[in-house]
């Protein structure tokens, strides 16, 4: 917990490996997770898996187990960079080479309560590149500032690559990741994300009651949930459709409300983001909203990104405030590691 309240910004991670067997990082057992994860500060508190990758749901926020990729998300005062050092040792046991880094996260709502080695953004960069090996020689590191003049939420990248490429289920190049942080959520709606008083069920079964009262279901009625609801309130779930992740994280205390999204998909079918963009603003109605698109491809794709998410929150009041074209985004290039569009977004004004 931090000094006034919980902090619901997460720190992301990315790590991709090279190697030859096909099941790779899911032959990671409990226990080798388990130091992982207790170097973070964060445990396991609900699971699942399918034919492509293994999903877990922890104490703050996710972790996504690939066979030649793994995602760790986490929110709170967690120690998140702690984990690379456990995992490239865990992965080399495999046989297995990290090849390329991606970490992001936004701006922290208490910046003051976050240890070592989160107590600055520089900290972070200084951290992994003593943490990373030297083969990843194509680094860059930077802050996307926010396109609003209402909006202090700033976007921090810090990417890493050996400058290969490494097939993943798809073609790199067609997928890209969106990550979206809401703030300021609807008092009423955020209401729901609170356990009833005395309810002793378990955290899976009023996290299955809350993805379906809330409309969190109908983001993709195709995926997979696994979820679990916090006490007294707050709330994760992972989806899973096919090869491709979603997971949304709530902390719905007024003051500091906050909810964040985030899945992949495929740039042939780019009207879906529009589509789900607008379905998770309907669930929490925010105040404030920050998109951040990181795809592999070319820089024009990415600038086309930004311009369909403004486009898509447009109609629901959200706005950029610094300018009237809906194109207006923050783009950053990075050396073998693809691009990123970051949009910010404030409630229009009544």
């Amino acid at each position: 917990m931090a000094v006034s309240g919980f902090e619901g910004f997460e720190k992301r991670l990315e790590l991709h490996f090279s190697g030859d067997d096909p099941m790779g990082l899911r032959r990671l057992d409990f226990v080798e997770l388990k130091q992982v994860l207790d170097a973070v500060q964060c445990s396991v508190v609900s699971a699942i898996g399918n034919a492509y990758f293994d999903a877990y749901v922890l104490s703050e926020s996710s972790l996504f187990v690939y066979p030649k990729k793994i995602i760790i998300k986490t929110c709170g005062t967690t120690q998140l960079l702690k984990s690379v050092p456990c995992l490239l040792s865990h992965a080399f046991e495999l046989g297995f080479t990290v090849i390329k880094c991606r970490y992001t996260r936004g701006s922290f709502i208490f910046p003051e309560a976050q240890p070592f080695p989160h107590t600055s953004f520089r900290e972070e960069v200084i951290y992994l590149e003593e943490s990373l090996p030297g083969h990843l020689c194509y680094r860059k590191a930077c802050i996307m500032p926010p396109t609003s003049k209402l909006h202090s939420h700033s976007w921090h990248v810090y990417s890493a690559s050996d400058g290969g490429e490494e097939m993943e289920v798809e073609p790199p190049s067609k997928m890209f990741t969106v990550e979206v942080c809401m703030t300021q959520l609807d008092r009423g709606l955020a209401r729901g994300f609170f356990r009833r008083h005395g309810d002793e069920r378990s955290g899976d079964a009023v996290g299955s009651e809350m993805t379906e009262s809330t409309g969190i279901e109908r983001i993709n009625p195709e995926a997979i949930i696994c979820d679990y609801a916090f006490d007294p309130c707050g709330y994760s779930m992972n989806g899973m459709d096919g090869a491709r992740y979603s997971t949304i994280h709530v902390t719905p205390e007024d003051g500091y409300s906050y909810a964040s999204f985030e899945c992949v998909g495929s740039m042939d079918n780019r009207k879906e983001l529009e589509q789900v963009l607008q379905v998770v603003v309907g669930v929490f109605r925010p105040g404030t909203i920050s998109v951040a698109i990181s795809t592999e491809g070319v820089l024009d794709a990415a600038e086309g990104m930004g311009a369909r998410v403004a486009s898509a929150l447009k109609p629901l009041g959200l706005v950029s405030w610094s300018s009237n074209n809906s194109s207006s985004s923050r783009v950053e290039d990075f050396p073998a590691g693809g691009s990123v569009t970051f949009h910010t977004f404030t409630q229009r004004r009544k």
